[in-house]
């Protein structure tokens, strides 16, 4: 077996990675001191880098697997696999405009400074996200048509559309509107330092969360397979863990037929003859939604009902056969 690379977001997303991974089995040491933390697993080796950058150096080779959110996959239009989404780090990419704006949204905006000849100004870190907003947008085809718009960078400008200019943002964006941008492509969480700023937003480009991804190569690679697909088990099984709970009961036999009927399962309840006469023993796994749905029919028919978050599920089924079909 190979040594496998690890890389682990720097920023945003740290805390809740570290917590992420540490919840699923490995312990990290030294994380505050260095970006080269070591790992509970011999076999792996955990380097921290921007989320901006792991998808492009998954896609080189450079890192095995690595964690960043899906915008940047997307931004960087990343030729990686993404094995797993985690459910964390839920945030949104969006315009905003100043609250002072009148219009009502992005193609508004934009049909008002074609309108009035007046140059569209974009502020983000995201210039290909914004690019590919703008060029899919019906008010720019119809009046540009494929005409790609400027891209400006202190290291390089591209793009020939001097009409809509997007500006790369070295953060603080929100400070941008209304002085040095028209409206902003940026990330929130909840909304609410945009508010702060005096903006307002106006148009959802895409949801994104922290994905588990991995090159292409490296997990066609018989000797780091194996490694990769433990990693994935690990945090599959605190994936599949958080929506679900896991339900111990007793049941007399005269009610063992209607509890079982009320009882979905991953597979099937595991049942047990208790010493007790006529009285068995219950427990599988549901979703914590359909427990609260079928919780009147466990008041009325069982007993010593016992209630159990589980930190991992390892579904070993599903996971063996998609190992089997990224041969």
């Amino acid at each position: 077996m190979s040594l496998i690379k690890l890389a682990l977001p720097k920023g945003s997303l740290e805390n809740a990675t570290y917590k992420f991974v540490e919840t699923s089995g490995y312990t990290i040491k030294g994380q505050s001191r260095t970006y080269r933390p070591i790992i509970s697993d011999k076999d792996i080796i955990v380097k921290v880098l921007r989320p901006q950058e792991i998808p492009k150096n998954i896609q080189e080779g450079t890192q095995d697997i690595g964690i960043s959110g899906e915008d940047w996959i997307k931004e960087n239009n990343a030729d990686v696999l993404n094995l797993l989404n985690l459910g964390y780090g839920k945030v949104q990419i969006v315009v905003a405009l100043s609250k002072s704006n009148k219009n009502k949204n992005f193609s508004a905006l934009l049909s008002n400074q074609i309108k009035n000849k007046k140059p569209l100004r974009i502020s983000t870190e995201y210039l290909n996200l914004a690019k590919e907003y703008l060029m899919n947008n019906e008010i720019y085809k119809k009046k540009y048509g494929k005409k790609i718009p400027l891209i400006t960078t202190p290291w390089f400008k591209s793009g020939t559309n001097k009409d809509v200019n997007i500006m790369f943002s070295f953060g603080a964006t929100e400070a941008k509107p209304p002085e040095e941008a028209d409206a902003i492509f940026d990330v929130i969480e909840t909304g609410s330092t945009l508010a702060q700023n005096n903006l307002k937003v106006t148009d959802v480009i895409m949801e994104s969360s922290a994905c588990l991804i991995a090159n292409k190569k490296a997990l066609k690679d018989p000797k780091k397979r194996q490694k990769i697909y433990d990693v994935i088990t690990l945090f599959k099984g605190v994936v599949e863990a958080k929506t679900k709970t896991h339900i111990f009961m007793n049941v007399k036999k005269e009610n063992l037929n209607r509890v079982l009927t009320v009882i979905p399962s991953l597979e099937s309840p595991t049942i047990s003859k208790l010493s007790k006469n006529n009285w068995y023993s219950l427990n599988t796994i549901i979703s914590q939604e359909k427990f609260i749905q079928i919780l009147p029919s466990l008041r009325k028919y069982a007993q010593g009902l016992i209630v159990h978050k589980p930190v991992q599920i390892l579904p070993l089924e599903k996971i063996h056969e998609e190992e089997g079909n990224n041969v």
